[in-house]
């Protein structure tokens, strides 16, 4: 029987024609990244189930890849348990890795510690347009900075990273989890059913303010307290009222600093003069993870109809390692779906200066070869891209090709002579 030539479900292989445009957009988060003076990092694709499954990763958890044990160490045949064969995972985010690394280095590491870490994550979910189960995270994070000032580098830093590829007219939408809390709260919901107060909430973008309150009823909610809760949010949506209008209705539920906080934030990134974005409250912006304590942001590009990147604070996160809790926030911009819209887009990577092809007659003799290869090599450390390769039988076809991939100058070398 012939084996299976297709990737496996949810996983994919990638054409040149994309992979350049992969290595590209890459090129750019790094460069960009760096500017703002972050620094990579590279973490296992495995780690420890016990980490993986610390009830941090929220629903992600439950999509982990897990790895059975080796050797002499796995029975599956007398387990009683998955813990009896299963030790490892592969990691469905970068963040978990790079607390666990910072818990392992810190003392090696400056404070605060700005990240940088590029990798790919595994979650076995359902594919669908801009999801799959193996996909590149691009993450930057800062430890050990508790100041809003953490958040405004990372949102700066995403939004530049967007503006540099050609995106416009896209939000940061911004919000904290201690004010959701709050919402909730006043609106007489009970600290044991934050947690899926907020998980319904943060459907809001698939299934509407209707569908979110549905749910809610459906999850065994007080109808009071729903109506009360979507009654406050609606006001604060069609009024277009403000922070400054949250803090009155929520004081004594609610710290002012995390009002005054939120604005500093938006007032300093709209300081900055940077056009082609903004940045919004949006007080039903929840993000996934149970690990996030504070602000939370995520960006919402128009054509794509969703997230394409967030992140927040998780200033608990490390003391999960080492019993001692240090500041923390992180944004992951979101690769895979920039890919997507680039692609859609009919991107073409800017051509490199010089890209120059030689077309190798068959038969060419040993000495010809000599003298094409120290060509060829001298072009390359004037800098230039150069692309040594046999001439086809239908060479018109060859340069047709090798022209949709920027080359721009070609020389023909045939047995008795170089022809440009």
């Amino acid at each position: 029987m012939a084996l299976n030539k297709k990737p496996v479900t949810g996983m994919r292989d990638i054409l040149p024609e994309e992979m350049r445009i992969r290595d590209y957009v890459t090129g750019i988060i790094k460069d960009t990244y760096r500017n703002f003076g972050f620094m990579s990092i590279e973490t296992p694709c495995v780690e420890d189930i016990g980490n993986l499954t610390s009830r941090q990763g929220g629903d992600n958890e439950k999509l982990i890849f897990k790895i059975l044990k080796r050797g002499e160490k796995l029975n599956v045949a007398e387990a009683l348990s998955e813990e009896e064969v299963v030790d490892l995972g592969l990691r469905y985010d970068l963040t978990v890795p790079l607390v666990r690394y910072y818990s392992n280095h810190s003392a090696q590491l400056p404070s605060p510690f700005k990240a940088l870490q590029i990798g790919s994550v595994w979650r076995a979910e359902r594919p669908q347009r801009g999801r799959y189960r193996q996909f590149t995270q691009c993450d930057i994070d800062i430890l050990g900075e508790a100041s809003n000032l953490a958040e405004i580098e990372l949102i700066l830093a995403g939004a530049t990273t967007l503006l540099r590829l050609g995106f416009q007219g896209f939000q940061i939408r911004i919000n904290d989890r201690q004010i959701l809390k709050a919402m909730a709260v006043w609106s007489g919901f009970g600290e044991e059913n934050l947690s899926n107060v907020f998980i319904t909430l943060d459907k809001m973008d698939k299934i509407g303010l209707e569908g979110v309150e549905r749910e809610l009823l459906e999850n065994g909610a007080a109808p009071e307290c729903v109506e009360k809760y979507l009654g406050l949010y609606r006001s604060l949506q069609e009024a277009d009222r403000g922070l400054g209008d949250l803090a009155e209705i929520l004081e004594g539920v609610l710290d002012p600093a995390v009002i005054q906080g939120l604005q500093e934030i938006m007032d300093c990134v709209g300081a900055t003069g940077e056009s082609g974005f903004e940045i919004v409250f949006d007080p039903t912006l929840v993000r996934g993870m149970s690990y996030y304590t504070g602000t939370i942001f995520e960006v919402a590009i128009p054509e794509f109809g969703g997230s394409c990147g967030g992140g927040g604070r998780y200033d608990r996160m490390v003391g999960k390692f080492t019993g001692k809790d240090v500041p923390a926030c992180g944004f992951s911009i979101g690769f895979e779906r920039i890919i997507l819209l680039l692609v859609e887009r009919g991107f073409q990577v800017p051509g490199q200066p010089g890209q120059k092809a030689y077309l190798l007659e068959k038969g060419l003799g040993a000495d010809a070869l000599r003298e094409v290869t120290a060509k060829a090599q001298a072009d390359r450390r004037e800098g230039m891209q150069v692309l040594v390769v046999r001439m086809n039988k239908n060479k018109k076809f060859q340069k047709e090709q090798l022209a949709a991939e920027g080359y721009e100058d070609f020389v023909e070398v045939y047995r008795e002579e170089l022809r440009h």
